[in-house]
């Protein structure tokens, strides 16, 4: 049952496990849609609301995806796109703590800049992957959406 509920959340429900699609850019795609989602019901919430969402996405993220790896024998499968959710949310709740109540360009630019982080992993965000099990799944993520997150907030902020 546990293994279960870990491949169901790692997974993002089996997302990661069918989309032709990089799993990666529909996990990011999938932060972005819940952002949008809290962004629409708690407008005047939004930074507990993310806070609080975020504490618990990471926590969930490093617990699922290390067990779901472990259970893959791989050490971050490819399928497993939880860490991407998380990430893509920390870019956002970033320019939330900012002050920022994000614009769709922005949210789109937050978007794009934690993709390129993700993908490109410049140091020292790579060597966040050598931590162990879900640590090193998420962490490289979080990084990413940090990285990106103070980017795009400090962007908006100068072209205020």
């Amino acid at each position: 049952m546990t293994a279960r509920l870990a491949r169901f959340l790692a997974t993002v429900g089996g997302l990661g496990d069918v989309l032709p699609a990089p799993g990666t850019t529909v996990g990011s795609l999938l932060g972005v849609l819940l952002f949008l989602v809290a962004l629409r019901v708690a407008p005047s919430q939004l930074l507990p609301v993310a806070a609080v969402s975020f504490a618990v996405l990471s926590a969930v993220a490093v617990w699922a995806c290390g067990a779901e790896a472990a259970r893959r024998g791989v050490p971050d499968p490819g399928p497993v796109v939880l860490d991407e959710v998380a990430g893509q949310w920390l870019a956002l709740l970033v320019l939330v703590a900012a002050g920022h109540t994000p614009t769709l360009a922005q949210v789109l630019a937050a978007f794009l800049l934690f993709r390129a982080f993700d993908v490109l992993k410049p140091w020292p965000i790579r060597t966040l992957e050598r931590l162990p099990g879900g640590w090193g799944i998420v962490a490289d993520d979080l990084a990413a959406g940090l990285v990106a997150g103070v980017i795009e907030a400090a962007a908006v902020a100068l072209l205020r």
